[in-house]
């Protein structure tokens, strides 16, 4: 039985589905104004883990995730200028080109990750009528008011605020260190419509006159549009669980009437570098699209599920560089499996294959809160396992079936559920690093004739990589090579 842990509840429940075998499922998605950085890797692998999990154990999920390019506010202050706004200013472009932009490069890089599609990725300024039509539904309810040409809900008159996060409406009066807009009734009101003038790049016509929508606006609408007023599970990163989260949950269910609005709530953790918060505000980031001219995005990936969804995982080279040696142990093994099984003979003696353990590992793993680390440490039971019986050496004759067998298992569990692409590291991919370290060897060689002055051994090294196509360039700083 799968258990999730449940940021509502803050404690592990049962997964049992508003509708089975139907899963209604939404995740925040980005804010498109930045490249994705390794944070961004964190969240979306360990929500497509999620979904292909549920896939696999027979749910339908429908998995919707929006891209916020519009709203989104530096520092999340309501006096803060618009993310995507102030990007197309400094490139001075129109926002739907920044938008648009950063979006495919989202994609690019979700895809080198072996992220799946969301069944439905939908924009926040894609659904500015109906988030119009929900925030007159909250006026007409009274749980908005106008003050000019914005609009802000009244946390003061939904008794449930702060439920997801813990915090109480009065103490968020205290401590109060920035300004708060004039006409609000309360600190923690929130803007639901704020009005623009002429200066701003986005705005739209609405009954309080030309403005655009609240951050937290466009996630009700877009889940409820699409799941249903009421959804199975809502996903997104521990850092929207307050204010942005706590904010959906007030208009969603004031407008609607119904609770929850999301059955279960499912927050990951992040990414940090030297135990802060790794973030495009602090500066502290590297992109995936610099992270993958280093790491095969497997590795990354591999890296991501090592760690459990809710808990912080420290970046750092040397926890790159053993995530890629782990994936490619795996990967050589499948590699392996697959060589031998193209030349197994179909009635050869059939090897002792035990894998009954390492399904009930895998699957236990995967059903406590979708334990990741433990699903990886259940694969490498089963390459060691491999190495055990000796399946891969020359002498051994395991049947075709066998092999058969262990391969699907990698498949089933590694690939199709975790999303390891073993065949992502191809035979140019591994002739390429092996042709790398054999150049480097070679350059140190003959940097070592030239250092004892033996010119001839020295010129034949080179003259001998030239043939190969491989051409040296000596520098101040060493010698390089290009093809």
């Amino acid at each position: 039985m799968l258990k999730v842990y449940n940021t509502r509840t803050r404690k592990k429940e049962n997964f049992e589905p508003l509708h089975p075998p139907f899963v209604g499922m939404y995740v925040c998605g980005p804010t498109v104004y930045e490249d994705p950085h390794l944070g961004h890797a964190k969240s979306y692998v360990s929500f497509d883990v999620m979904v292909r999990f549920l896939r696999a154990e027979g749910y339908q999920v429908r998995y919707v995730q929006n891209i916020t390019d519009v709203g989104h506010l530096l520092g999340d202050e309501e006096a803060g200028e618009d993310r995507v706004q102030k990007k197309a200013r400094l490139e001075k472009l129109e926002p739907v080109e920044v938008a648009q932009k950063y979006e495919n490069h989202f994609f690019r890089d979700m895809d080198r990750l072996n992220c799946l599609r969301p069944n439905i990725s939908c924009r926040a300024t894609g659904h500015i009528p109906e988030m119009i039509e929900l925030v007159e539904r909250l006026i007409e309810r009274g749980y908005a008011y106008t003050v000019g040409g914005d609009v802000y809900f009244d946390v003061s008159t939904f008794e449930g605020y702060g439920k997801l996060s813990g915090r109480r409406v009065d103490e968020l009066m205290e401590g109060v260190r920035v300004d708060v807009a004039e006409g609000k009734k309360h600190p923690a009101d929130f803007a639901l419509w704020k009005g623009a003038d002429a200066r701003h790049l986005m705005q739209w016509p609405s009954p309080w006159g030309r403005g655009y929508p609240g951050w937290h606006l466009e996630c009700s609408v877009m889940s409820m549009k699409y799941l249903g007023e009421q959804i199975d599970i809502h996903g997104g990163g521990l850092d929207n669980q307050f204010p942005h989260h706590e904010c959906e949950i007030a208009q969603s269910e004031a407008a609607t009437g119904k609770q929850p609005f999301a059955k279960y709530w499912l927050h990951n953790n992040m990414v940090t570098v030297d135990g802060q918060k790794m973030s495009k505000s602090l500066g502290n980031f590297v992109t995936l699209d610099e992270l993958f001219k280093k790491y095969h995005p497997m590795a990354v990936r591999f890296f991501v599920l090592q760690g459990h969804y809710r808990s912080p995982q420290d970046f750092s080279d040397r926890a790159l560089d053993a995530a890629q040696k782990g994936f490619e142990r795996l990967s050589r093994t499948v590699s392996l499996l697959k060589e031998r099984y193209a030349i197994a003979e179909e009635k050869s003696s059939v090897s002792k294959w035990i894998y009954r353990d390492f399904e009930n590992k895998f699957l236990s793993s995967m059903e406590d809160d979708f334990n990741t680390g433990g699903a990886l440490s259940a694969l490498f039971d089963l390459v060691k396992q491999v190495n055990e019986t000796d399946m891969l050496h020359p002498d051994a004759h395991p049947s075709k079936k066998t092999f058969k067998e262990v391969i699907d298992l990698f498949s089933k569990y590694g690939e199709d559920i975790l999303g390891l692409h073993f065949t992502s590291i191809s035979e140019d991919d591994t002739d390429d690093e092996i042709t790398k370290n054999l150049v480097a060897y070679l350059i140190d060689l003959r940097q070592k004739f030239r250092d004892q002055k033996e010119w001839t051994m020295a010129d034949e090294i080179r003259d001998h990589l030239a043939s190969m196509g491989i051409v040296l360039e000596d520098g101040k700083n060493g010698t390089g090579w290009k093809k």
